[in-house]
């Protein structure tokens, strides 16, 4: 009983997955999965500074700001 199951269940997520992968993929071109843009570096190290930056900062700048609250 089991082993139907199992099968068909195989079956139906190597399908799912190759639909995905052939109706997604553009050729392989570097970064093109990414959710920003890595062509203009000078943008990309500001953006990454500031993101990496923000999350190391927001501790700190929280204890200052609970430090001088009156």
């Amino acid at each position: 009983m089991q082993a139907p199951l199992s099968r068909l269940s195989t079956r139906l997520g190597r399908n799912v997955m190759s639909n995905f992968v052939r109706n997604h993929s553009h050729g392989g071109v570097p970064g093109e999965n990414l959710p920003f843009d890595i062509q203009n570096r000078h943008k990309l190290t500001l953006m990454f500074t500031v993101f990496i930056g923000s999350g190391l900062g927001a501790p700190f700048l929280i204890t200052r700001h609970q430090l001088l609250k009156k």
